[in-house]
């Protein structure tokens, strides 16, 4: 049995780990630690008005699925992208394309992070293996997930940044959509796996695999975009 003062620790690490992981990809001129960190943070401190904003519209949206699939990602996605375009986005060292997805991953997986422990901990309350295995599961799924769908965003805040200015909003836009969609049919398969087992087919076989093609694509397009600026 774990201590509940150690629980939030590990529900924290993947957070971390995966931040250092997606940090690693930026080959060619990794941004400052002290700015990673501090998005990190910022999205760790979003997810405070982002809960209570989606418990005030659950007053009014009593479907579960519906807020999961539409409300949540709407919200969580857009909230997180104004933690980025409103500071990193002007700031010097966003001086190339792949700084948006290392800057929005960032905030992505601070936001995950504390949503992580929240989750854990709680699962852990109702029966110590529940939360053995939330925190198992959310560690190769929702952690990174949060990650992969700010990605998308923040890869559109990086190409819009160095486009054109009468393009710049369309990509955001774009970015935008992308993430949201993703982030809805993630929620939304796993919100009907206890009634359609194929929906847990479609997660692990397509949902899953695509994601993470098209981020590894955003990082390969934004490093090639880096490179030749």
């Amino acid at each position: 049995m774990v201590d509940l003062y150690i629980l939030p620790i590990l529900a924290i690490a993947p957070g971390i780990f995966w931040l250092w992981y997606f940090y690693t990809r930026d080959r060619y001129e990794p941004e400052p630690k002290s700015l990673v960190v501090w998005m990190f943070v910022m999205g760790v401190l979003v997810t405070i008005p982002v809960a209570f904003f989606q418990g005030f519209i659950s007053i009014f949206i009593v479907s579960t699925i519906i807020m999961a699939s539409v409300v949540a990602p709407i919200v969580e996605e857009y909230a997180k992208f104004i933690v980025v375009r409103r500071t990193m986005y002007r700031h010097p060292e966003f001086n190339e394309p792949m700084d948006g997805i290392v800057y929005a991953v960032a905030v992505g997986l601070g936001f995950a992070s504390l949503e992580n422990v929240l989750y854990v901990v709680s699962a852990y309350l109702q029966s110590p293996a529940l939360g053995a295995g939330t925190l198992v599961v959310r560690a190769f799924l929702s952690v990174p997930g949060h990650a992969i769908f700010a990605g998308m965003w923040g890869y559109a805040l990086g190409i819009a940044k160095f486009s054109v200015p009468e393009r710049r909003q369309s990509i955001i836009l774009q970015g935008l959509v992308i993430a949201m969609v993703l982030h809805g049919l993630f929620n939304f398969l796993l919100g009907i796996t206890e009634v359609f087992a194929i929906a847990i087919l479609v997660f692990l076989l397509v949902l899953i695999p695509g994601m993470w093609w098209l981020i590894h694509r955003r990082i390969r397009q934004a490093l090639m975009r880096s490179q030749f600026r």
